[in-house]
């Protein structure tokens, strides 16, 4: 037995003894926020400058919601779906690095599908997997981490995207799922830094081209832990004295965004346009500036919202942003009870690799560094065992 069930019990029974006064305390702190987001639905210059304030004097890594121009309680109806369309997605996964397996590498493998609303084609699908090893597992700071094999997934996801945008027919919809934002982390050097730069500069590229070819490109964000909207609302309540201390108050903790947009959105329905502040602005300028709103992609009374992360190009153009609106919302649709863009999910399936794959390209490796006459490295000892006693659980 791997876990003390006694234990356990007796702490889950503890934790039943104190849910009921945390949950008249989280609605309160809903209420508090509903009271908050209807107080300041028109305020939003005032807002603004106290967010802008707050990420100058106070907390540069500041991360939160900053209106523009719509207001905080606007709901916006379901537009039209265009007849002809071309809907591109994209997704990925990786093979990270294994110093217990035979030999080391990294496999970093994007599956993209394309479809034609009006077209009797069916959907057409593609894969491109990148395979990493020797230098390429390391950066200037050590081996190759987790997080920057997610960074180039992104790059690659981004960039097979704006490729096939290129012979699509217009208009194209695009999205992948997760943030549009590239997560860089904090460089540990002058030469990481620099070996970052180059990945965001890439990234950034993919972009605009994207921009160029006019096509409408979106982050799908399921279930955003982020509570964006939610933090812009606890810098609203934040007296000016204590503001030196906000990076410390949470007095809204607990409460969601999609909590709060869940009360105002009816199926089908976005919420107002955000854009984000975040340390990353810096980099996202122009026409690539980061945009973000909810959308609302239950059934009647089932509300399930989502976050969509978009660049300003898209924000600004009203055709192309309610084509990306009645795009998600009858892929999500598509998928019954539980909504999820439906061409997301395909290409998940494609990118996916499953660990029979894994063990092939390892063997594969493996053949062809003997048929060069140089020996493939061992198992550990660990692994080793793991395999005599058979894979039952997961782990990596």
């Amino acid at each position: 037995m791997s876990l003390d069930f006694q234990s356990i019990r007796q702490q889950v029974k503890q934790l039943g003894k104190t849910a009921v006064t945390r949950q008249r305390q989280l609605q309160d702190k809903y209420k508090q926020a509903f009271e908050l987001l209807e107080s300041n639905e028109q305020n939003l210059e005032n807002l603004c400058q106290k967010v802008q304030d707050v990420a100058q004097n106070y907390d540069p890594n500041l991360r939160c919601a900053l209106p523009v121009q719509e207001a905080l309680t606007a709901s916006f109806p379901l537009p039209a779906l265009q007849e002809e369309m071309t809907i591109l997605a994209a997704d990925g996964s990786q093979i990270a690095p294994d110093r217990n397996a035979e030999v080391n590498y990294a496999v970093i493998n994007v599956g993209a599908i394309q479809m034609r609303l009006g077209s009797p084609a069916p959907p057409v699908t593609s894969t491109v997997s990148q395979l990493l090893y020797d230098d390429q597992l390391y950066t200037p700071t050590g081996r190759i981490t987790d997080a920057r094999l997610a960074l180039m997934r992104d790059l690659n996801e981004r960039t097979i995207l704006a490729k096939l945008a290129e012979g699509a027919s217009s208009p194209v919809v695009t999205f992948t799922d997760g943030p549009m934002e590239l997560w860089i982390g904090t460089p540990g050097g002058s030469q990481e830094s620099a070996d970052t730069a180059l990945v965001l500069e890439a990234y950034m590229q993919s972009l605009a081209k994207l921009h160029k070819l006019g096509v409408a490109t979106a982050g799908y964000v399921d279930k955003p832990g982020a509570n964006l909207v939610v933090r812009t609302l606890e810098l609203a309540m934040t007296s000016q004295i204590e503001l030196p201390e906000i990076k410390e108050m949470h007095p809204l903790q607990g409460v969601t965004d999609i909590g709060l947009y869940r009360e105002f959105l009816q199926p089908g329905e976005r919420s107002p346009v955000f854009a984000l502040q975040s340390q990353s602005v810096k980099s996202y300028t122009g026409p690539l500036a980061l945009h973000f709103f909810y959308l609302n992609v239950g059934r009647p009374g089932y509300p399930y919202l989502a976050r969509v992360d978009i660049p300003t190009w898209v924000a600004e153009d009203l055709s192309m942003f309610d084509n990306l609106h009645a795009t998600l919302v009858e892929q999500a649709g598509m998928m019954g009870a539980r909504p999820y863009p439906y061409l997301l999910q395909r290409a998940h399936e494609i990118a996916v690799v499953k660990y029979a794959e894994k063990e092939q390209v390892t063997q594969m490796i493996a053949l062809e560094l003997r048929n060069q006459g140089l020996g493939a490295g061992e198992l550990s000892a660990k692994q080793f065992a793991k395999q005599v006693a058979g894979r039952t659980r997961y782990e990596r």
